[in-house]
């Protein structure tokens, strides 16, 4: 009798703390955007000295090096926004999830030429999938120009049909927005709705086409640009550091964040729930910090040490698995925003909008240190704590 009384005791124990134990939810995928290099820029001038040779351009990285580097870094996913075929094949049977980007060139093209988006298949996907595993097409990446604008739905429509034509219904379609674009404010998350006219006019029937084909909505999202732009935003609150400064409070849902991220996180599902989509998933298709700045004296902020802090940060926050105070499993995916930096610094600067945000070296080697592992151990701690506990019922018990 009394063993069982200590039984019954240690199981409401075990039932306390599972009760008592933080909930959260899976980790998003993290995944990296790898942009191919430019290609070879224009000749030096030789001062009109023709014995001069002419400096040869950067070597670029071979398909297989690229991912050989992913699967070791234990990325989920990788982003190509110019999605070579020898790069994509490359990834065949690496179980890497392919987010392709269709450029903006081809919006005008293929919304008036279904027959267009399935030769574009035949060359990007057809050849290699499924054994490279080609989860998401983005159509465009910020089409927000008046002259692209007009393009965009057809554009997406067709490539989801075409894809039905060659027998592929597991390739979602979407496109790729900036934050900064689309949305009217980060402060606060509750108030934000997308802008107009483009909110109204293309992305709310976006959002019934993403909704009708469980597709996700793709934003490219940078807490380093928005502290640029605000300067009563804290750095400690763009860079995930906790003090007694780095927070804001949202009045009208009682919510205090203390990180950039979840804010403009936050203010996406707001825009969204005010266009009558909330539960559309959510997929960060850029997100990074420099490491270094066209004008260095302007933007100190953009150094390796901030930059090492907002990726380890970034990291940390998406295995945790606790998402935002608006969406408590978070966003879908994050795709850090650099891979590789370019060999020729000028040509990296101009590339990349006079930014440096690569996190690998051009030999390959790691930039910055950080655990880039997927998997979030918070989940299991309650089912942990319960095995335990019942193991030490159990022993207890044996050995009376």
């Amino acid at each position: 009798m009394e063993a069982l009384l200590k039984l019954s005791v240690l199981l409401l124990l075990s039932l306390s703390s599972i009760l008592s134990a933080p909930i959260a939810t899976a980790a998003a995928v993290i995944g990296v955007t790898y942009t191919s290099p430019l290609t070879a820029p224009p000749p030096t001038s030789t001062g009109g000295n023709s014995s001069l040779p002419t400096p040869p351009p950067p070597q670029r990285a071979r398909p297989e090096a690229i991912a050989a580097v992913v699967c070791d870094l234990r990325f989920g996913a990788v982003r190509l926004p110019q999605p070579d075929p020898n790069l994509i094949r490359a990834f065949t049977f690496t179980n890497t999830s392919l987010l392709l980007s269709i450029p903006n060139s081809l919006l005008a093209p293929l919304a008036s030429n279904r027959t267009l988006a399935v030769h574009w298949l035949h060359v990007h996907v057809l050849p290699f999938y499924p054994r490279s595993k080609i989860a998401a097409i983005s159509v465009g990446e910020d089409a927000v120009a008046a002259s692209e604008l007009p393009f965009l739905l057809p554009a997406i429509r067709n490539v989801h049909l075409a894809l039905r034509d060659i027998g592929i219904r597991s390739i979602s379609v979407s496109t790729t927005f900036s934050f900064i674009n689309i949305v009217t404010t980060a402060f606060p998350p509750s108030a934000a709705t997308f802008k107009e006219p483009i909110g109204e006019a293309v992305i709310k029937p976006l959002l019934q086409f993403l909704e009708d084909t469980n597709s996700s909505f793709l934003v490219n999202l940078y807490p380093y640009n928005m502290y640029r732009l605000h300067f009563q935003i804290p750095l400690g609150l763009a860079l995930f550091q906790e003090g007694n400064f780095n927070f804001r409070d949202d009045f009208a849902t009682g919510v205090r964040y203390r990180n950039l991220f979840d804010m403009m996180v936050d203010s996406v599902v707001a825009s969204l729930a005010v266009a009558g989509h909330e539960s559309i998933p959510l997929v960060v298709a850029e997100t990074g910090w420099p490491s270094s700045a066209a004008d260095g004296n302007a933007e100190s902020d953009a150094n390796p040490a901030y930059a090492e802090l907002y990726l380890k940060s970034l990291v940390a926050h998406l295995n945790s698995g606790k998402g935002t105070p608006l969406r408590k499993e978070g966003v879908a995916q994050a795709y850090i925003y650099e891979l590789v930096e370019e060999a020729d610094p000028k040509q990296q600067l101009q590339q990349q909008g006079a930014h440096n945000w690569g996190i690998l070296y051009p030999n390959m080697s790691k930039k910055y240190h950080f655990d880039l592992s997927s998997a979030s151990k918070n989940g299991t701690i309650a089912s942990g704590r319960l095995l335990l506990l019942f193991s030490i019922a159990l022993s207890y018990l044996l050995f009376l």
